[in-house]
């Protein structure tokens, strides 16, 4: 069996894909580095203030799931 070309899938048919073979490394890890490109971006805290910032985001996110 020949594995699909995991490049030209979208997200949801890897996803798809990953369901049905959960014991395929290589598609999880295509799945990955795919990444959701609905998770908000940070940017990296560059002062001191940036990083108080990142740390109460953090915080919110840690409360809001615990």
């Amino acid at each position: 069996m020949t594995k699909p070309d995991f490049s030209h899938m979208s997200r949801q048919e890897l996803r798809s894909y990953v369901l049905a073979h959960r014991d395929d490394d290589e598609a999880i890890e295509a799945l990955i580095r795919m990444g959701n490109p609905s998770a908000p971006v940070y940017p990296f805290p560059q002062t001191e203030d940036d990083l108080k910032v990142m740390e109460e985001i953090l915080q919110k996110k840690l409360a809001s799931n615990g």
